[in-house]
């Protein structure tokens, strides 16, 4: 059983800023890459930033040069530091690893269960 627990959600003015945080949890053996998605009212789920275990990282245009995203393979947490928020950021934020079990033989996917973030103008 692998569970992302996250924090750090909540409502902040326009310019601001907000900090993600999320955990793994579980008989773990490796993370391949953790990240987080967020999905605004009525829109499609998207990709915001993602990191690897080498600390490879990627992130979506739009908050290119804002967001900062870090991994601690100690904890086995992900953080994403969001800098001069915008409303358009407002969404439901998920966190997403990419892990194999101690038990298992291959990696999958799994998802925190979503921390709301609205940036308010």
């Amino acid at each position: 059983q692998v569970q992302l627990v996250e924090s750090g959600g909540g409502l902040v003015q326009a310019g601001g800023s907000l900090r993600l945080s999320c955990a793994a949890f579980g008989s773990i053996f490796s993370i391949n890459a953790m990240g987080w998605y967020r999905q605004p009212p009525g829109k499609q789920r998207e990709l915001v930033a993602i990191i690897t275990s080498g600390d490879n990282t990627n992130y979506a245009d739009s908050v290119k040069g804002r967001f900062t995203i870090s991994f601690d393979n100690v904890k086995n947490m992900v953080r994403l530091q969001m800098n001069s928020l915008k409303s358009e950021d407002t969404a439901v934020y998920y966190c997403n690893a990419d892990c194999t079990l101690r038990s298992g033989w291959r990696s999958n996917n799994y998802w925190g269960q979503g921390t709301q973030v609205t940036v308010s103008s």
